[in-house]
């Protein structure tokens, strides 16, 4: 079941919302520069499982409004409040993939995680994508600039480029033209609005904030988000566990899905 929510008077927000009778629901946030259907190998099986599987397109993504300004973290996690709100949703599992799991941890400091009982971080940009003065992790700036630039040149090729270093498992041509459309029905702007977001925002004092237990799963070949920052998030989150995919890149959840399932769900029924 599909259906818009309005987080401001001319932006809708796209939600998807599976088995909506349950009462134990997951509400996914996707990545750059994908949308809700990045997490369709999810959606097929948990809620078979019983689980509510609740996918949004954040702003400018996937089928959601396209606005031409406002993809800060602080935005972007008030409209995860105006879903949690309009849906009357409590003791959820958020559930954050790349940028969709940085957007997750301002949730959490920005509304001291209102209605989430567990958190669950995969590949998350955080505390911040990029090197810093004090932090030696994470990618340099111009890698970033260079996405952006590609962005507003060339934007095919960047995410095309892209999509070949997303994954680690061998995935087929199909896939790849499908993971390339998901890219592609996003709005230009949105697209390097977003890569802007990831060099003027950090998330240091955020990750201090979480108090409910968390989850981080990170594949330890990921050459989008490094493995190294899923360490540091276990190491300045309280009650979190860092599970490393072996077999995975950035894609953990589709690398190695049946695990990723897996893992997700233990972690849920503990």
């Amino acid at each position: 079941m599909g259906y818009y929510i309005k987080v401001e008077p001319n932006v809708k927000i796209y939600v998807e919302d599976l088995n909506p009778d349950s009462n134990n629901a997951i509400l996914f946030l996707h990545g750059w520069p994908g949308s809700h259907k990045l997490f369709e190998y999810q959606f097929n099986q948990l809620p078979k499982m019983g689980y509510r599987c609740i996918g949004i397109d954040i702003r400018g993504f996937g089928e959601s409004d396209k606005p031409y300004n406002c993809y800060g973290y602080d935005s972007l996690a008030d409209d995860v409040k105006c879903v949690i709100d309009s849906l009357k949703l409590s003791n959820i599992t958020l559930a954050g993939h790349s940028t969709g799991g940085a957007i997750a941890i301002r949730y959490m400091a920005r509304h001291n995680g209102y209605g989430v009982s567990k958190l669950a971080l995969f590949a998350a940009a955080a505390p911040s994508l990029i090197k810093r003065p004090n932090f030696p992790c994470g990618l340099e700036e111009e890698t970033v600039l260079q996405i952006i630039q590609g962005t507003y040149t060339d934007r095919p090729k960047m995410l095309k480029d892209f999509g070949d270093i997303f994954f680690y498992q061998h995935i087929t041509e199909a896939f790849s033209n499908w993971f390339f459309q998901l890219g592609l029905q996003a709005a230009g702007w949105a697209t390097a609005a977003i890569a802007n977001t990831w060099i003027n925002e950090v998330l240091f004092c955020d990750l201090g904030a979480i108090k409910v237990p968390t989850l981080i799963i990170h594949g330890i070949h990921d050459k989008v988000v490094p493995f190294e920052l899923g360490q540091v998030q276990e190491q300045n989150i309280r009650n979190s566990k860092l599970v490393p995919f072996r077999y995975s890149g950035h894609g953990t959840f589709y690398d190695q899905r049946e695990k990723f399932n897996e893992e997700l769900v233990k972690f849920i029924e503990e």
